[in-house]
């Protein structure tokens, strides 16, 4: 739900620290996942169209008040929509930062907090900033009531009703990767941050309350005009998938620049919008395969990114955590990016790392993504691990 707002509703004044689209201008849509039990609230955010959701998720708890989980920008109409579950199921008692790698979720911390100045606030630990590691109350949190996660989930005010695991510190060089996985027990429900993702064919609803990057994505070139239409649509988001996953997939081609401004004159719309009528980029006809390999039917997979640049930093512990996670009996995952909520049991999540093992039991939901499609995150590890800006990837379990 989401009702009609006005700018001023959707506006985010902050959007310079990380400038990510929408910029400014932020909807929120707020959705029931289990009646009176837990909501999630989305905005889209991108580069270059490339949108996709970010998602926060709140849970009501036994004894009334509610949960929060990787809060996203507290607009005014974010704040209401939270406001209306706060009167209807108790006051805001804890927000929890999940990641401490992820700025995306880390800038709206401290401005959603100070929105709910009763909560208690909690973080995962090895939080880090650059370029100074600056203390947690300078990055814009409540010094009088910011408290770390501890590793045993019992010594928080919340543990009867949630368990968590901590995943890291993992070792990226310039900072710590981590991320802590909530489990709701009365709910059966599993919430993470980046490890786990989903997609879907058609794009989520609220990418859809701006089709614009959806149809500036379905062109073959700058000079054609696309029909909005659910063709149009689904055909941009599955294509923005593939961007968002891979940076570029191999069904990718990116042309010279010169060819690019030449074309851009013949363009019909040249506005800034636009980016003035640039288009540097042809899809071959096949491309489809890609996407249908990244979306497996809606099963649940760890984002090419993550595999190759971040979690292969340390198979053994990220094996370790999923092992302790899949003892748990969920039976949906919310993660704080694309679809959502994913119909998976325990066992289909500790599927989706067995590409961090030599001889994995593979199964039938098994992501068995193009190698192909993995060459410029290759290309960019190679790089990285060259001019040592992060550790080499350590031996698969």
């Amino acid at each position: 739900m989401g009702g009609q707002t006005s700018a001023r509703d959707r506006a985010w004044p902050f959007w310079p620290i990380v400038p990510l689209y929408p910029y400014g201008q932020r909807a929120t849509l707020r959705r029931e996942i289990l009646a009176d039990q837990v909501w999630t609230f989305e905005q889209v955010q991108g580069i270059f169209y490339v949108v996709v959701p970010i998602r926060m998720t709140v849970i009501k708890l036994a004894a009334g008040g509610l949960l929060v989980y990787a809060p996203i920008a507290p607009t005014r109409e974010c704040i209401a929509l939270l406001r209306e579950l706060e009167a209807a199921h108790g006051p805001v008692q804890y927000i929890l930062l999940p990641t401490v790698s992820g700025l995306e979720h880390k800038v709206f911390m401290g401005p959603f907090a100070r929105c709910f100045p009763t909560a208690q606030v909690w973080v995962a630990p090895n939080q880090w900033s650059f370029p100074l590691n600056l203390p947690l109350s300078w990055l814009g949190l409540p010094a009088n009531r910011t408290q770390v996660l501890p590793a045993d989930s019992g010594q928080t005010p919340f543990g009867d009703e949630f368990d968590y695991e901590i995943l890291g510190p993992i070792n990226l060089g310039l900072g710590p990767f981590g991320e802590v996985a909530l489990f709701h027990r009365r709910s059966r429900t599993l919430l993470l941050t980046d490890t786990i993702v989903a997609v879907g064919e058609r794009p989520p609803a609220i990418v859809q309350l701006d089709p614009y990057p959806l149809l500036f994505h379905a062109r073959e070139t700058g000079a054609e005009e696309v029909p909005d239409s659910e063709a149009s649509r689904r055909k941009g988001w599955q294509r923005i998938v593939l961007f968002a996953l891979y940076f570029r997939p191999s069904a990718l081609q990116v042309i010279p620049w010169g060819e690019a401004f030449r074309a851009a004159g013949t363009a019909p719309d040249r506005s800034r919008q636009a980016y003035f009528g640039l288009f540097p980029f042809r899809w071959r006809s096949d491309w489809g395969r890609s996407f249908a390999a990244l979306w497996g039917e809606g099963r649940p997979f760890v984002a090419p990114i993550l595999q190759t640049l971040i979690l292969n930093r340390a198979p053994q512990q990220v094996i370790a955590w999923a092992d302790r996670v899949q003892q748990w009996q969920f039976e949906s995952i919310i993660p704080c990016h694309f679809e959502a909520p994913i119909k998976a049991n325990p066992r289909q999540f500790r599927q989706a790392f067995a590409f961090l093992e030599k001889n994995p039991a593979l199964g039938p939901e098994s992501a068995q993504l193009p190698e192909p499609d993995f060459e410029l995150l290759r290309s960019l590890e190679a790089g990285l691990i060259k001019r040592g800006v992060t550790p080499p990837a350590q031996e698969k379990v």
